[in-house]
């Protein structure tokens, strides 16, 4: 006999959309029993030969700035480097070295750290949002002022109000962009699995940035299943984000979200694995067993039955009055497809009796329909 409790996600099928770390996180998450499928929704492309990027690394070294402001610990990584590269790096350190620094997360607090340069102040939050606030409460007014900017470009920018609320404040800002998000080509795994969450394959999806988020979103548009997957990521297919910033694209769309109170990789995945059983398990006792209605399988006493999607649509209609007669035409309801003849019904019943290794936790009720066989009511969240 199987122990469910000690996979809480055995038995779900989760949707991992990070471009960095994605096998960490599909470690984390199959070490809890889920059945884990990934595509990085976004590449990231950097910009050691940007142009841009030069022109504004001499301009900061020729006039430095007053405030500067690191949002990554990559990005500013990734500067650090590209100045290197074009043997800038020193000089740049030591323009920088005179500004108040401010950092937006722990990450990039450690990048400047490394570079021997130390913030002013890091909100709790991590948020864009609260260090501008900051910012606009000390006053930039006349001030020159660098943003080390996260990579999105400017239609996935999760909060583009930052440059431009700096702006109206009379700074001048000078934007630094060292790597830019490209969204993964038409074509490959990444549409399988768009298209596998507008069809509620999964029992959720994993974000950790903004721009997969408004990358999924816009791929959808793209494969034509836009209405789809929004019903979907509203209803049985549950969004999970590392935070709020990575949320906002979601929730402009009436999504609903969670996240956990830390924005890291290992407390997502906690987070997945004490939330999800909580939004989509069901269990009950029937004919002498422990049935436990997960995402895309069922496990009777512990043991994993694979139902097909005929089944489950039964099982869950079922399990939703328990004890209770369900007649035909409510389970022919349940179904995939638009099938009208109630002898579907009897085969799937049949079917789904096979599965479950035991015929009695189906009981049938004679000229009404079926029932779940139940020794007390369901534990349903």
């Amino acid at each position: 006999m199987g122990q469910p409790d000690s996979q809480p996600l055995t038995g779900y099928r989760i949707a991992v959309t990070s471009a960095r770390r994605s096998e960490e996180l599909c470690a984390l998450l199959s070490r809890q029993g889920a059945e884990v499928c990934s595509a990085p929704a976004i590449n990231m492309i950097a910009l050691p030969d940007d142009d841009e990027l030069h022109r504004n690394t001499e301009a900061l070294i020729a006039e430095p700035p007053d405030i500067l402001v690191a949002h990554t610990g990559i990005g500013f990584r990734g500067w650090l480097a590209a100045a290197e590269g074009w043997g800038l790096v020193n000089p740049l350190l030591h323009a920088l070295s005179s500004a108040r620094v401010v950092s937006r997360g722990p990450k990039a607090t450690g990048a400047l750290r490394a570079a021997g340069l130390h913030e002013e102040w890091s909100p709790e939050s991590e948020s864009s949002q609260e260090v501008l606030e900051y910012l606009l409460k000390s006053g930039v007014d006349g001030l020159r002022v660098a943003v080390q900017l996260h990579g999105a470009a400017d239609a996935w920018d999760p909060f583009p109000e930052f440059l431009g609320g700096l702006r109206m404040a009379g700074a001048q800002v000078v934007p630094v962009r060292v790597y830019r998000w490209k969204p993964t080509p038409l074509g490959g795994t990444f549409d399988q699995l768009v298209t596998g969450i507008a069809a509620r394959q999964f029992d959720a999806v994993t974000f950790t940035s903004a721009p997969a988020a408004a990358a999924v979103l816009e791929r959808s548009r793209e494969l034509d299943v836009e209405d789809q997957l929004l019903g979907a990521l509203r209803s049985d297919v549950h969004a999970m984000c590392v935070g709020p910033v990575t949320s906002k694209p979601l929730i402009r769309k009436g999504i609903p979200t969670s996240s956990p109170e830390r924005m890291r990789l290992g407390a997502l995945a906690r987070h997945v694995a004490e939330e999800l059983p909580l939004l989509g398990s069901c269990t009950v006792r029937a004919a002498g067993h422990t049935v436990d209605i997960r995402g895309t399988c069922v496990l009777v006493d512990g043991s994993i039955k694979v139902l097909s999607p005929s089944g489950m649509g039964i099982l869950r209609a079922l399990a939703k009055r328990p004890g209770d007669v369900v007649a035909r035409g409510d389970l022919l309801r349940a179904l995939p497809g638009n099938s009208n003849d109630p002898h579907a019904v009897d085969t799937a019943v049949l079917r789904l009796r096979t599965a479950l290794g035991d015929k009695n936790i189906i009981a049938t009720v004679v000229k009404r329909g079926y029932r779940i066989a139940t020794d007390q009511r369901p534990d349903v969240p």
